[in-house]
């Protein structure tokens, strides 16, 4: 169903988190092996309601679950089926140990360890979330950014204005990954798919800008942006025949100016 074979859940209850995570992956309960990594304690300071947290983890057909499902019912009245079909028997017996004996899919210890580290901050911000790591496509220098998906009900408040929490939040994340691992982590936290929206947004309202100062020929400067939303600005426009972008200003102030290109 899923590229992930693990998922981590936040949430009331060991109960509600299964729940939340089989309806996710769209599985039932015997297709997964579930580990509990918070029993629930208090949110931030002592306050808030107390929170779980498990890990899903998908079990591959002719996996360990399976191999636990085939043993457990076998009852001792056994014999009396082996005397009619010994064969078959026999031969499944057989092929559970060579599938259970197969490589298996290994986890990404840097995506786990990202995903533990982002549902911990969540957990301490008693916040109900999904998390999901997964790697993006492969930078000029060889390394590969982690995109964290943050999925679940009004998390708004880890958006913030001008996206300028989810940022924070994102630094943060980062940093702690970072020293964790004792390697540099480029992280991108998205909440929700905001970050998608976002960009589609930007790059219509950048063609639009561009278009009119392609018109009027007179610059256009756009308001205070993040570092990230600039780039989607300077990526939309860098091809434009008519106009060309530079950033001006100070952060957290900084801007990006549209002008026209000189003939």
């Amino acid at each position: 169903m899923n590229e992930k074979t693990t998922l981590e859940i936040i949430a009331p209850t060991v109960e509600e988190a299964i729940a939340q995570g089989l309806a996710q992956l769209g599985l039932t309960a015997d297709a997964v092996s579930v580990e509990v990594l918070d029993t629930g304690n208090r949110g931030l300071f002592g306050l808030g309601k107390p929170q779980v947290r498990v890990r899903l983890t998908v079990v591959p057909p002719g996996g360990a679950v399976e191999v636990k499902t085939e043993s457990v019912p076998a009852p001792k009245p056994e014999p009396k089926r082996v005397e009619k079909k010994p064969e078959p028997v026999a031969d499944t017996r057989q092929t559970l140990p060579v599938a259970k004996s197969e490589p298996q899919p290994e986890h990404d210890a840097l995506l786990d360890h990202t995903e533990a580290v982002v549902s911990r901050m969540l957990h301490l911000l008693n916040l109900e979330a999904q998390v999901s790591a997964h790697y993006g496509e492969t930078e000029r220098d060889g390394r590969r950014s982690i995109h964290v998906d943050i999925r679940g009900n009004d998390l708004s408040v880890l958006i913030g204005r001008r996206s300028e929490t989810l940022t924070a939040f994102q630094y943060v994340a980062s940093l702690i990954v970072g020293k964790e691992t004792e390697q540099f982590v480029q992280l991108t936290v998205d909440v929700e798919g905001y970050r998608d929206r976002r960009e589609k947004q930007l790059i219509q309202m950048a063609k639009r800008m561009a278009d009119q100062v392609a018109k009027s020929g007179r610059r256009q400067t756009l308001e205070p942006m993040p570092s990230g939303e600039r780039r989607v600005i300077h990526i939309a426009l860098r091809d434009h025949p008519a106009v060309k972008t530079e950033s001006t200003g100070e952060d957290p102030y900084r801007k990006v100016v549209i002008l026209p290109k000189e003939d």
